[in-house]
């Protein structure tokens, strides 16, 4: 048995019921979610309409995670949970890039610091 949808606003493509039944679901980390979905969620219906499908976020309590809901056909919910994965993947991976340009300036200032 699949968990209770709370949205009103469910998409056109979205076929009720049987869409709505057994979502797909995985853990975010929160400020992931953020930048993918914008802080209001304001690219969220985007998403939506590119994959297809419907997505459904609670956040965790006591926790830096959020729960993603995805509804819609098997073969959407799989290309959407794909599509996130891909897009939060490729957030960490331009953050750990930026720690390591972070790390070679402060190296390169405790360098220049020393020969003074």
């Amino acid at each position: 048995m699949g968990t209770l949808v709370t949205r009103k606003d469910i998409p056109p493509w979205v076929k009720i019921p049987e869409d709505l039944e057994d979502p797909e679901v995985f853990q975010v980390n929160t400020l992931v979610l953020e930048s993918l979905f914008g802080r209001q969620r304001s690219r969220m219906p985007h998403i939506e309409q590119v994959s297809q499908s419907m997505f459904e976020l609670k956040t965790l309590e006591s926790s830096e995670l959020t729960e993603v809901l995805i509804y819609g056909s098997a073969n959407q919910k799989l290309r959407a949970k794909w599509m996130l994965q891909c897009m939060a993947e490729r957030y960490r991976l331009r953050q750990e890039k930026g720690m390591l340009k972070l790390q070679e300036s402060m190296k390169t200032l405790e360098l220049d610091q020393c020969l003074e």
